[in-house]
């Protein structure tokens, strides 16, 4: 990520608490909406996020960049990083996209703000409190738009040009004989502080909106919702992957793992945290994984869940070489100004097909744009796929002739001339039948629906989509997916259902409100937990859906705000704009220590040890050991860094035990031998059931007789206090120790925190290493 100041929103893991009034998964739509709502509640909020967090400024913008943030999830294996930003479902008859980072999906779509047909929600599919209380919706709907502030592209004011591209989706929308409009975006045109404190700049037209936006001027929910949701309180944590939820006690345990620390590499434990209230909104595929796991972890689910998968008929296609200049290619790494002409955004227009008589025959189709990120590759893949799959619409002599020299000008002058510069994307949103299925395979969400493309209304829209090509004068592209060859598989942006809506479980896997129901049948529903994401929605709703989520999770909130006696506004006071700063860099590690531990001995280490291992009574903890500023530890007397993780002791608990408010000193002066050094551990351990307790630990590192420099950094002795604290009746002593094994895979989990680069990466890790060497090196050399 590049080196500026930032207004961040999340924290570090290491500051994450025991217990929360109420735990959002996810951050899209349905997940920041709940955040923003409920924390005006008074309430705890906390908000987990399996990707990173971006700012404005950290997307990629050139190929080498984007492949670094690509992540693939295949059927048996997974590839890339599972942090990267553009997140790849493979599947056998239809593929997903979706976004991974602080924002969800709303990073890399084109932020369409439209609402569906009033038709879809007279479908049974439906609760009845749906179709009979559209007003509900509606309030959503308006709640939503004050947050996400859409707009349309406004032509002609203030300095904004017309766009070639939309200007040629009007002559399409003519020639099909349908209207054509501005679609309302989620985008601003000016110059901002807005509504939620966050800075923002105008759309400078590059296009590359769904590669996400450079200039901060989409608006995604970490532009409003999420700073919203952070300025009353909530707190925001990123790179943690949930994985199941578990009730006891009447409260929600939820497990999860931290992304990318090496934990796996020692088989440790999942950590945990509880809440009294739990808002699925990680989107259809997320929100529909994790309650496949929590069933398999024994959680009384519908046999619904999975079920009602839809792509929302999304299809994609390509008008290629048109007669007319289309610019629809993004800026990438030229900025405003440069090279590239004005691109807008990535969608501006959209021809608006869905006044059939039939609901289901409806559909739209809007513009786009194809990210920079990629332009180094465009002219050798769309001239070859143009070659093998494209249908010329106006083949004669001198048409043929010019294509033939517009593709000779890509291919020597690069994406943004020629063929490429006429080349225009489309994106359409119809109806399909909804029968996918979701079911885990691998531990990993899977998506079965045997001759999906197949269905008629595929080929409806590509054999219209050629027609409007033919009005533009080009060759007419289908996705390269949609083939014979390739077995008509299909692409979705837009997956929904999953855990969708229904008046008892039999129908659905949660009711109108999202409120998950407790058994396969009835309507007995698990008190706090709630899906508020696109998983919850029956069907298709033939447009982009993003208004249509937001305005339910907004339904959502008002009515858990009801049931539980809450109360919050939906005023925008003004407020101060988000401090900026830029991330120190820090550094990471995982590490594992093993050995026994007796709440039969309270005073000495040793016979706390030999009488755990007597009584077979061991003690196992996975720390990640974390400094969020490594000058900053190195310099100080201290050396302080935070810990995360998890303690394995089955005379404290039968299952793992989390940790909080850990705390780490490298290299402190003893203070009663100023010759010793210690290696101090501090943090409170808690019980899936709510019990604590307390932990001190340390490593003397003291030049006694013989070379003894590994047995003093490997060994731990380690107290155990009843309570939150070291005032408590002591539990317990004993000894720990790190394995040569394990200290190997120890080595391999420290990485740099917040590095711009790779040089400054690597100087981090050697800094750390020298002071850690010249430490030992001066103690007993």
């Amino acid at each position: 990520m590049k080196k500026h100041p930032k207004a961040y929103l999340s924290l570090p893991i290491t500051a994450i608490k025991p217990f929360y009034d109420v735990m959002v998964i996810g951050s899209g739509y349905g997940g920041s909406i709940a955040a923003s709502r409920l924390s005006r509640a008074g309430l705890k909020v906390c908000l987990l996020e399996r990707g990173k967090e971006y700012q404005p400024g950290d997307y990629p913008d050139d190929q080498v960049e984007a492949a670094k943030e690509m992540q693939v999830n295949m059927p048996h294996k997974h590839l890339g990083s599972t942090t990267a930003l553009y997140e790849f479902h493979v599947n056998k008859d239809i593929n997903v996209f979706v976004g991974c980072g602080l924002g969800g999906t709303s990073l890399v779509n084109a932020n369409v703000c439209i609402e569906p047909d009033k038709r879809v929600f007279e479908d049974e599919a439906w609760p009845k409190e749906i179709r009979e209380d559209l007003a509900s919706f509606e309030r959503g709907v308006q709640r939503a738009k004050d947050m996400l502030k859409p707009e349309y592209y406004p032509e002609g004011k203030n300095g904004y040009p017309k766009l070639p591209k939309t200007e040629a989706m009007k002559v399409a929308a003519k020639a099909l004989n349908e209207p054509f409009a501005f679609a309302p975006i989620n985008v601003t045109f000016e110059n901002k502080i807005n509504h939620v404190g966050v800075e923002q700049h105008k759309c400078d037209l590059c296009g590359d909106c769904v590669t996400g936006c450079n200039y901060g001027a989409k608006n995604t929910t970490l532009m409003n919702y999420l700073p919203d949701a952070r300025n009353h309180g909530a707190e925001i944590f990123t790179e943690v992957a949930v994985q199941h939820l578990e009730k006891i006690n009447d409260q929600w345990v939820i497990y999860y793992r931290l992304q990318e620390a090496g934990r796996e590499k020692f088989k440790a434990p999942l950590l945990f945290v509880r809440a009294n209230m739990v808002i699925l909104g990680a989107g259809s595929l997320g929100s529909t994984e994790i309650l496949l796991k929590s069933k398999q972890n024994r959680l009384h689910l519908s046999n619904m869940l999975g079920q009602r998968f839809t792509g929302n008929g999304d299809v994609l296609g390509f008008g290629f070489n048109n007669d007319l200049e289309i610019n629809g290619v993004g800026f990438g790494k030229y900025k405003p100004g440069e090279k590239v002409e004005a691109v807008g955004p990535c969608i501006g227009g959209i021809i608006d097909m869905r006044g059939k008589e039939n609901l289901e025959e409806g559909y739209v189709i809007e513009e786009g744009v194809i990210p920079g990120a990629l332009s180094g590759i465009l002219p050798g893949t769309f001239i070859t796929i143009a070659k093998l799959m494209g249908k010329d619409t106006d083949a004669n002599l001198k048409d043929f002739a010019l294509e033939k020299l517009r593709k000779l000008k890509t291919k020597i002058l690069g994406a943004y001339e020629g063929a490429l510069k006429n080349t225009l994307t489309y994106l359409v949103m119809s109806h399909d039948d909804g029968n996918g299925k979701l079911s885990l395979a691998h531990d990993r969400i899977r998506v079965d629906w045997p001759a999906v493309g197949k269905q008629p209304i595929f080929k409806v829209v590509n054999d219209k989509l050629k027609e409007a090509t033919k009005a533009l004068g080009g060759t007419y592209v289908t996705n390269p997916s949609w083939s014979k060859a390739m077995n008509f598989d299909l692409v979705t942006v837009h997956p929904l259902g999953g855990c969708v809506m229904g008046e008892h479980a039999e129908k659905g896997v949660v009711n109108h409100v999202g409120q998950v129901f407790a058994s396969e049948t009835g309507t007995e529903l698990h008190k706090g937990l709630y899906v508020t994401d696109g998983a919850i929605i029956p069907r298709s709703v033939g447009v982009n859906p993003l208004l249509t989520i937001s305005a339910l999770a907004e339904r959502s909130c008002e009515i858990i705000a009801r049931d539980y006696g809450l109360t919050f506004n939906y005023d925008y006071q003004a407020v101060k704009p988000q401090e900026k700063k830029v991330k120190p860099v820090g550094l990471q590690f995982t590490e594992t220590m093993t050995g026994f531990f007796s709440t039969e001995e309270k005073a000495d280490f040793q016979k706390g040890h030999d009488l755990g291992k007597s009584k077979l009574s061991p003690f196992t903890f996975t720390l990640t050991i974390v400094s969020e500023d490594l000058e900053q530890m190195l310099n100080s007397d201290q050396h302080e860094a935070r810990m995360a993780g998890t303690v394995t002791a089955p005379a404290l608990s039968p299952k793992p035990l989390t940790i909080s408010e850990g705390k780490f000193n490298l290299f402190v002066k003893d203070e009663n031998d100023p010759d010793k050094l210690k290696m101090q551990y501090q943090m409170k351990l808690h019980t899936v059931g709510g019990h604590a307790y307390f932990f001190t630990g340390y490593k003397e590192v003291a030049d006694d007789k013989g070379f003894d420099v590994w047995s003093d950094t490997s060994t731990l002795f380690i107290t155990i206090y009843e309570g939150i604290d070291d005032t408590g009746p002591v539990a317990g002593k004993g000894i720990l120790k790190i394995l040569p094994k394990d200290f190997q895979k120890q080595v391999t989990t420290i990485k740099a925190l917040h590095a711009g680069n790779a040089l400054e990466s690597a100087k981090a890790i050697k800094d750390f290493g020298l002071f850690f060497s010249k430490a030992l090196y001066a103690q007993y050399l």
